[in-house]
């Protein structure tokens, strides 16, 4: 399957959301989606833009990407990485009719990955609740 499923692609991400970088968006009165994006999965303003251009044309390659961004192949693959350990974006072989392969990637669907940013902004929340509970012990 190309595209990973929210509840498929949980146990991959590994979206842990920094505290400076909370501190930071809360400071904000209106954050923009790319900073919220940035801020929940732990990744840089240059990776949101990747997974952006990987939603405007999915199937792509590094260097198909690399040339859309701009951007060194090997910086697009980095971020491409990225991306899939954060549950983003998935990649599939095809092989070429010359012999070889190239991978082609995906991005994770528009609404589950906000999906993904609600659970881990609930996991998150719910942490923060249970520090505050203790408060009081």
């Amino acid at each position: 399957m190309l595209y990973p499923r929210a509840s498929e692609t949980k146990r991959y991400m590994a979206a842990d959301p920094a505290p400076n970088r909370f501190r930071e968006l809360m400071l904000d009165d209106e954050p923009t989606l790319d900073e919220v994006m940035a801020c929940v999965f732990g990744i840089q303003a240059h990776e949101v833009r990747t997974y952006e251009a990987l939603l405007d044309h999915p199937e792509s390659t590094v260097e198909e990407l690399a040339s859309e961004l701009d951007r060194d192949r090997s910086n697009v693959n980095r971020s491409l990485s990225t991306l899939r350990e954060k549950g983003l974006a998935s990649r599939r072989r095809r092989l070429l009719d010359g012999g070889g392969h190239v991978y082609q990637y995906a991005p994770t669907p528009r609404d589950e990955a906000a999906e993904l940013m609600h659970e881990t902004l609930d996991e998150w929340a719910a942490y923060v609740h249970s520090r505050i509970d203790e408060f009081g012990r």
